[in-house]
């Protein structure tokens, strides 16, 4: 829709499918997460975009009369870039489209820990007021073998910062991120870093490697498959069985899952758990995606 010059490929969560993508920085400054193939070709080096080019990309816009609603921070990881950057980004935003409700960025737990709480409390009034967090799991030695470089303290307190600024926070949990082995550890640690953290939202994604498990696995040392489609269900089932959550927005909707599911939590929690054990005791009962269906 909107005519920019990008870096490809460019990555944004499904719900920001009608926002306007603006890239101000290109790739991810950690790049290291094994499960992570998003930003590994040659030109996705991270780099920042100068103040100067996406002040001229959102004049070209603004005169062409192109209307923006609603704005994302791309790549993966412009939560890098300083308060004094971002800032100037927002007032810039703000300057050629008074009216956008909302700005929106992925955001890893790094990202927030030498952000104070007033700094992202000045950051959401000026439009920064959503964050996307891939936590992928509450488990700490999962976290070392995908080389996240996070722990469960590192993302409670990024997750408790954002909502201490009185900005939104949607997390990502993968499902499959351990394989059998280490399964019923990250859906115990996952739901108690939710149920500490209170996220207003909370997607579990199915984990997918496109480009083969070499790089994922070799870390495992022999230790890790990939679940089936029951297993998945199971894992879970157990992870949602685990969560004591007030008011959180859950999905399994991504283009990676094979089961689609949506409520809040916790009032729809027993029905979350009763269509799970649905598709696990009685297969076929319960429409699922073909493979042909689901994908990145």
């Amino acid at each position: 829709m909107y005519p920019l010059d990008y870096i490809q490929p460019v990555f944004r969560p499904p719900s920001e499918a009608r926002s306007l993508i603006l890239q101000v920085s290109n790739g991810c400054s950690w790049n290291n997460c094994t499960f992570c193939d998003m930003y590994t070709a040659p030109q996705k080096k991270f780099t920042v975009k100068p103040i100067a080019e996406i002040e001229q990309e959102l004049l070209a816009l603004a005169n062409d009369g192109y209307p923006v609603d609603r704005v994302f921070l791309a790549d993966g990881d412009a939560m890098t870039l300083s308060v004094r950057r971002l800032t100037e980004i927002l007032t810039t935003i703000k300057q050629h489209y008074p009216n956008v409700r909302r700005v929106s960025a992925y955001c890893l737990p790094r990202n927030l820990k030498n952000k104070s709480v007033a700094e992202l409390t000045t950051l959401r009034e000026l439009g920064l007021d959503y964050m996307y967090v891939g936590c992928e799991t509450g488990d700490d030695e999962l976290l070392g073998l995908i080389e996240k470089g996070e722990d469960y303290q590192s993302s409670l307190s990024a997750l408790k910062k954002i909502k201490q600024a009185g900005m939104t926070s949607s997390v990502m949990i993968l499902n499959g991120i351990g394989g059998p082995n280490y399964s019923a550890q990250h859906a115990k640690n996952s739901a108690r870093l939710m149920n500490e953290a209170q996220p207003n939202f909370l997607s579990m994604l199915v984990l997918e490697l496109p480009n083969g498990d070499q790089r994922f696995a070799k870390n495992f040392k022999g230790q890790w498959r990939k679940l089936n489609q029951s297993e998945l269900f199971e894992e879970m089932r157990s992870f949602i069985s685990q969560l004591e959550l007030d008011k959180t927005i859950f999905r399994s909707d991504h283009a990676s899952n094979y089961l689609v599911l949506k409520g809040t939590l916790g009032k729809d929690k027993a029905k979350l758990l009763e269509i799970l054990d649905t598709a696990i005791n009685k297969p076929g009962l319960i429409p699922l995606r073909e493979e042909w269906q689901r994908g990145l």
